[in-house]
C-alpha cells in the first residue's frame, strides 16, 4: 500500500501541523500501516499543547489553590502574609507544556512517524514544499492532511501587540499579574483568564457585545458564572460596545458603551483581545491547488475531503467548533476513511464544550432555548449541587446540572453543568447520547455515593419530574 517517489521523500500521508488533530492524524495513520510524515514550523503539540489547552489548565489549577488559600481557614488553615505571585505558576504552565511536547517526540518516535520540521507549502498534486530555515526540500504523498489550525482575531482598532494589548498567547507569558486588565470578549477563552488574573490580585473588566458572558452556553450556566465572578470583585459589562482603543505609555485607555447607553472610559494596564480565532489557511498553497474556502476556513465534506482529490483538513482550519476533542477525532475519522476502514462520519451535536474557569462550565447537546427553537416537547431538570452531599463536603456546591429532555421518547436533549469537575462529568452525558440511552437508562444506572457523579444521576430524575434531593 506503500507510495513511492523518485525522490526518497515519499509517504502514504502526509500530515501539515502538529496539533491535536495533526499528531494525532499522524500516530492513527501509522497505527494502520500508512508510512505518515507530520510537518511542523513550531513545536510538536501545536497552539493546543503550547500556547493553549495545556498551560492555560496548568494556570488555572494554580488560580484553584490560591483562592482556595484564601478561605483556608474553614479548613483549620491560618497563616499570616502569604503572597501570591504569578510568576512561579507560569514557570510551571511552561514546564508542563514542555513535558507534554517531548510527549509527543516520544509517540513519533514510538509509532515511527516522520517528524519534519518547517513551513508547508502546497505545491501540486501530491506534492508539498517545505522550507526549514531557508533550506527547502520537496515530499509526495499520495494523501496531504492539513491540520494548520487558528490564531487569535484581532479587532481593526484593537490590534493585538503583546505588549499592552495581548491574546491568550501573551497572557500565558506574563511573568507578573498586571494591576488592572481588561478582556475584550467572554466566551471561553476570556473567561478562564479573567479566572486565573482576578485570584492574582489583578482588577479584572470584562466587556462582551452580546447579552450575557459566555453566551454559547445555557443562560442558567451564564448567570452563575457571572454571579461568582461579581462575588470575587470582577466587573462584568454585557449588551457592551468598544467604541475606541487608545495606546498609551503606560497602557490603555479604552472607551466603550455599556447597556444602557451610558459611555465609561477605562484606564487600564493592558487589554486581552478575546474575540475569536481565524484559520490558518494563507500562504500554503491552497491557491496553487485549487482548494476551496469560505470565510477562512478550508470546505470539507463527511470525510474530511476537500474539493481537491487526496487533500483533507481537519481541526480550527476546518471549521465547526474550533476544539482541540473535535480536532482529534477528525484526524482518526480522516486517517480511517483514507485507510478505507472507517464507518461513518463525526457527529457535531454530540461535541461536548468546557470552560475550565472556576466554578467549571460544560455541555453537550441543545440548550433550553434551542430545543424550544426547533419545536421540540421538552421537560427540563435542574437540579443544585448544594443537594449532593460529596459536593457540599468538598467546599463547592455552588452552580447546578441541567438536562433538557424529549417528552416522546425521553432522548438526553442536552446537558449543562456548571459546579464542580462538570468538565469530567459531561463525558457520562455524552456517552450516553452517543449510545442514545433514555433518561431512565441514565439514572437507573447505579452511581457510587458519595460522589459527584450521583449529580448526573439526579440531574437524569429531575428531568423526568422526580429528584430525590430536592
Amino acid at each position: 500500500m506503500s507510495y513511492k517517489s523518485n525522490n526518497g521523500n515519499d509517504f502514504d500521508v502526509l500530515i501539515i501541523g502538529s496539533g491535536p488533530g495533526g499528531y494525532v492524524a499522524a500516530i492513527r495513520a501509522a497505527q494502520l500501516g500508512l508510512r505518515a510524515a507530520c510537518v511542523e514550523a513550531d513545536k510538536l503539540g501545536g497552539v493546543c499543547l503550547n500556547v493553549g489547552c495545556i498551560p492555560t489548565k496548568a494556570l488555572l489549577s494554580s488560580a484553584f489553590v490560591v483562592n482556595e488559600m484564601k478561605e483556608g481557614e474553614r479548613h483549620g488553615i491560618r497563616t499570616e502574609g502569604v503572597t501570591f505571585q504569578l510568576r512561579p505558576a507560569q514557570e510551571r504552565s511552561r514546564k508542563v507544556a514542555e513535558q507534554m511536547n517531548r510527549g509527543i517526540e516520544s509517540l513519533f518516535r514510538k509509532n515511527r512517524v516522520t517528524h519534519v520540521q518547517g513551513f508547508a507549502c502546497l505545491a501540486g498534486e501530491g506534492i508539498v514544499r517545505v522550507n526549514s530555515r531557508g533550506k527547502e526540500s520537496t515530499f509526495d504523498a499520495k494523501h496531504v492532511v492539513l491540520a494548520t489550525g487558528s490564531r487569535p482575531k484581532d479587532l481593526p482598532f484593537l490590534k493585538i501587540d503583546e505588549d499592552r494589548v495581548i491574546s491568550s498567547t501573551g497572557a500565558l507569558m506574563l511573568e507578573n499579574a498586571p494591576a488592572s486588565l481588561v478582556v475584550v470578549g467572554a466566551g471561553a477563552v476570556g473567561i478562564e483568564f479573567a479566572d486565573v488574573f482576578n485570584a492574582y490580585g489583578t482588577q479584572v473588566t470584562i466587556i462582551e457585545a452580546l447579552d450575557r458572558i459566555l453566551p454559547l452556553e445555557d443562560a442558567d450556566c451564564s448567570a452563575v458564572v457571572e454571579r461568582s465572578f461579581r462575588k470575587r470583585g470582577v466587573n462584568v459589562f454585557t449588551g457592551a460596545r468598544l467604541e475606541k482603543a487608545e495606546l498609551r505609555e503606560e497602557g490603555v485607555k479604552l472607551t466603550f458603551e455599556d447597556r444602557t447607553g451610558d459611555t465609561h472610559e477605562l484606564d487600564v494596564e493592558r487589554v486581552l483581545s478575546a474575540v475569536g480565532r481565524i484559520p490558518n489557511t494563507e500562504d500554503i498553497g491552497l491557491e496553487n491547488v485549487g482548494v476551496k474556502t469560505e470565510n477562512g476556513f478550508v470546505v470539507v465534506d463527511e470525510r474530511l475531503r476537500t474539493n481537491v482529490e487526496g487533500i483533507y483538513a481537519i481541526g480550527d482550519c476546518a471549521g465547526r467548533q474550533l476544539l482541540a476533542h473535535k480536532a482529534s477525532h477528525e484526524g482518526v475519522l480522516c486517517i480511517e476513511h483514507i485507510a478505507g476502514n472507517a464507518r461513518g462520519g463525526l457527529d457535531y451535536e454530540n461535541v461536548p464544550s468546557c470552560t475550565y474557569c472556576h466554578p467549571e462550565v460544560a455541555s453537550v447537546g441543545l440548550t433550553e432555548a434551542q430545543a424550544k427553537e426547533r419545536g421540540l416537547d421538552v421537560q427540563i431538570g435542574k437540579f443544585p449541587w448544594s443537594g449532593i452531599g460529596r459536593a457540599v463536603a468538598g467546599g463547592h456546591a455552588e452552580g447546578l446540572i441541567k438536562v433538557v429532555r424529549d417528552k416522546k421518547y425521553s432522548e438526553i436533549l442536552g446537558a449543562h453543568i456548571v459546579g464542580p469537575h462538570a468538565t469530567e462529568l459531561i463525558a457520562e452525558f455524552v456517552l450516553g447520547r452517543h449510545l442514545e440511552a433514555t433518561m431512565e437508562e441514565l439514572e437507573k444506572a447505579m452511581h457510587p455515593h458519595p460522589t459527584l457523579s450521583e449529580g448526573v444521576a439526579e440531574g437524569a430524575l429531575a428531568a423526568l419530574g422526580r429528584p430525590i434531593h430536592i
